[in-house]
């Protein structure tokens, strides 16, 4: 490679206009702190952490509650599909009346609809209470990458990001070593209770810090909600998502065929509306002119694969452990700890190595995943049944490497050309797209897995799964090379 090569790569520093109308902006309001960005992570992981907490809980919850496979799985998908639904009118609300007062409401939401979850007496009841703590989340998650965009700038903002990027890729691993400990625990006779009410007090704890450490931030020229365009989001989200995560575990009624079919007419209906709403100068809930910037409409087709394929392995590798392999919760959890550690680490190394390689690191983050995949693939189809956590750990550090090389850097991609006015409504379509994906990674790679397992087996169907993911890794590889060479 040669000098010329290396300095085209290289990270720029953001200096656009004041007045530009794309590009990102200088912030205007108050910085933020570090005890006040550790207080906004700390909310942040909060949903990210309930997203996966449950999956090492279920089967103890099946057998507390006697919930069934349709309601468990209503547990899971409940929330993912509220908190998909709802975030990008959670980033708007957060631009119109103030990002901090939408974190705090947030806040206050989470930890008590966690309280209803952890007391929840029946399936029903937890499951309204896991669809309240998705739409609390949705409050809650887009006002942090908000409220980073339009507080810091250059440099904290690229390190900012990269711990956000770190926090989001080891809260999703963490929820499931923590939910298996807190399971394993039974803290009080609470056994999987716990996982919700754990919530509670670290919710208080942020709620306090948050009032004296995060600035007030809004868009200079706050618009109403797009109504039309939120339930047209809404009508098109739901008709994907509520077929593939319930459609199984409900025996494939009719519904579960019918809705699917809604699905492109709704999004071709939110297009048109949304663009005829920004050509009209009224404020739409998804700007269309925010996809025609090439690092947010390129970031977000390189997160949708990639988050596809993470929530899909998180869910099946803690099915499989567990049912296959008789790993306890505890255990279960565990085994993903050599992940958590390598992705928090591989997650600060990046702004450094972007620096130097620009996109490439989102390359090799990719190439580093799929040998991860593959090795994992090879120590099931070598040591089963007899497969130990230890055997396991080189091939989940390697997999920890490759994804905090890629997520960490997608999201600095996708937030670098913001306008700070428009920073909830691209923080929110962001968020979405990633949240979204999660869901639909269970939905598919899941299904397709719990489909396989009784004529194959727990081994081969996990086997499937994993090569499954190396294809969606694959279509990350491809779609690398749409994104920009110089990561600002």
């Amino acid at each position: 490679m040669s000098d010329t090569d290396v300095r085209d790569v290289r990270t720029v520093p953001t200096r656009a206009p004041e007045s530009a109308p794309t590009g990102p902006t200088r912030p205007t309001h108050p910085a933020l702190t570090s005890l006040g960005l550790v207080t906004v992570l700390l909310g942040a992981a909060l949903p990210m952490i309930d997203f996966f907490i449950v999956n090492v809980a279920l089967p103890t919850i099946d057998r507390d509650l006697r919930a069934g496979p349709a309601l468990l799985e209503m547990v899971v998908a409940g929330y993912g599909v509220a908190y998909a639904v709802l975030l990008v009118v959670g980033g708007r609300l957060g631009d119109m009346i103030g990002r901090r007062r939408l974190y705090l409401w947030g806040l206050a939401a989470f930890g008590l609809t966690s309280l209803a979850c952890g007391l929840a007496p029946d399936a029903w009841t937890l499951v309204v209470a896991r669809v309240a703590q998705g739409a609390a989340a949705a409050l809650l998650l887009p006002q942090v990458l908000a409220t980073i965009q339009a507080t810091t700038s250059g440099a904290r903002r690229a390190k900012a990001l990269s711990l956000y990027g770190g926090t989001a890729g080891v809260a999703s691993a963490v929820g499931q070593v923590l939910g298996g400990l807190m399971v394993a625990a039974d803290l009080a006779g609470t056994g999987w209770r716990a996982v919700f009410l754990v919530n509670v007090p670290i919710a208080a704890v942020a709620l306090l810090l948050a009032l004296r450490t995060v600035p007030e931030t809004r868009s200079p020229h706050p618009s109403r909600v797009d109504v039309p365009g939120t339930v047209l989001l809404a009508v098109a989200l739901v008709s994907l998502l509520l077929p593939l995560t319930e459609g199984r575990a409900a025996g494939w009624p009719v519904w579960s065929w019918l809705l699917p079919v809604v699905f492109p007419f709704a999004a071709a209906a939110f297009v048109v509306v949304e663009r005829r709403a920004e050509r009209d100068g009224r404020t739409p809930l998804v700007p269309p002119s925010l996809l025609r910037l090439r690092s947010v409409s390129s970031g977000l087709s390189v997160i949708l694969p990639f988050s596809i394929g993470f929530g899909g392995f998180m869910f099946v590798v803690a099915v499989a452990l567990q049912d296959g392999l008789r790993y306890g919760p505890l255990a279960a959890g565990l085994s993903l700890a050599p992940l958590c550690a390598t992705f928090f680490f591989a997650s600060l190394a990046g702004p450094r190595l972007v620096a130097r390689f620009g996109r490439r690191v989102v390359l090799a983050g990719s190439l580093i995943q799929s040998a991860g995949l593959l090795a994992l693939a090879l120590v099931f189809r070598t040591q089963w049944p007899d497969v130990s956590a230890p055997a396991m750990a080189a091939a989940m550090a390697l997999l920890g490497v490759g994804q905090g090389f890629v997520l960490p850097i997608l999201l600095r991609i996708v937030l670098s050309e913001l306008p700070a006015a428009q920073a909830g409504a691209g923080s929110g379509a962001m968020v979405t797209t990633q949240q979204a994906g999660l869901a639909l990674g269970v939905a598919t790679l899941g299904t397709l897995f719990l489909a396989l397992m009784p004529s194959l087996g727990v081994r081969d169907a996990l086997i499937v799964a994993l090569l499954a993911q190396v294809a969606t890794v694959a279509l990350n590889v491809a779609l690398t090379f749409r994104l920009p060479r110089v990561v600002r």
